[in-house]
């Protein structure tokens, strides 16, 4: 992982176990998997706008994977368990990762 998106996780964590009413990620981990997923289709939403629009991608990419990181941890997923399942599947290819499901 990253160190900015190691560090981005951690940030996430620590806000996970803090009420901060000043802190937008606390407010998304207070307000439970309900708001992270309306906010992550929302994030998604933009992110396919800005494609279609060929504008603003990097920001709207950004929010995603920032959103995405806040979700999985509202679910108790631990991002790092993500990154493993991604290098299991460097042993095959994806078509028959899928056929194996």
């Amino acid at each position: 992982m990253s160190d900015k998106l190691e560090d981005l996780v951690k940030t996430i964590r620590n806000r996970k176990n803090k009420n901060n009413d000043k802190s937008y990620t606390s407010s998304l981990l207070f307000g439970g998997l309900p708001k992270c997923l309306d906010k992550m289709q929302e994030e998604f939403d933009e992110l396919k706008e800005a494609l279609n629009n060929n504008s603003n991608i990097i920001h709207e990419a950004a929010d995603i994977i920032y959103h995405l990181l806040v979700t999985l941890e509202v679910a108790n997923i631990k991002f790092e368990d993500v990154l493993e399942e991604l290098e299991k599947r460097k042993k095959q290819s994806g078509i028959e990762e899928k056929n194996s499901r």
